[in-house]
């Protein structure tokens, strides 16, 4: 069976790492919202998740994707077979990184200096995804030197990035981030409104 997540690195690692060595090709991928809206090209919106600033950049979203995605993988495999669990992890992947342009847009579509760029968002909505689904797991942050469970490290995490978003000026796409977050949640109360329900009832 083809490994989704495997493939999605494959072809990030490759398309960024030619992007390295060709800043013109860097150039017609970035996320532009100025020229999205003033000369229509929309596939910014999709192509600015293939490429990375840097080999630091991609590794950190490329292990984030591994070690999440391939769980959150596996168990929608078990849960809906086959075709169609690969099919919504997909999806999750695939609009999460273009909902994750939502904010960046609306803000900057007038801003011909604003760029970005990265899988971040993607990653974001497959971290939430995963979050939700295992809300019990473990995960660690940078600053926190134990693991906690995934239902208070995701409001925790989204509390992280709001302030960031609000507050630093950072150079990181923090609303991006958050945009691709709340995508994966929502995406997963839609496939299974009964996690939602799980994760409120340990939060709370």
């Amino acid at each position: 069976m083809l490994d989704l997540v495997v493939i999605i690195i494959s072809a990030t690692v490759v398309i960024s790492s030619n992007v390295f060595k060709d800043n013109s090709l860097r150039n017609k991928l970035l996320l532009s919202p100025y020229l999205i809206k003033h000369e229509n090209q929309w596939y910014r919106l999709f192509s600015h998740s293939w490429i990375h600033a840097d080999w630091q950049h991609l590794l950190f979203n490329m292990l984030s994707l591994y070690f999440l995605g391939d769980l959150l993988l596996k168990q929608w495999i078990i849960e809906f077979g086959s075709i169609k669990g690969m099919g919504l992890f997909a999806l999750l992947y695939l609009i999460g990184g273009i909902a994750a342009t939502l904010l960046p847009y609306l803000k900057n579509q007038d801003n011909s200096s604003y760029n970005a760029l990265g899988a971040s968002g993607a990653v974001s909505a497959v971290i939430f995804a995963a979050i939700l689904w295992n809300p019990t797991m473990k995960l660690g942050l940078l600053f926190i030197p134990f693991p906690i469970p995934a239902y208070i490290f995701g409001p925790l995490y989204l509390l992280i990035e709001y302030f960031a978003m609000r507050n630093i000026k950072s150079g990181i796409a923090h609303d991006a981030h958050l945009g691709g977050a709340i995508f994966g949640i929502l995406f997963v109360l839609f496939i299974n409104l009964e996690k939602g329900k799980e994760f409120l009832h340990l939060f709370f």
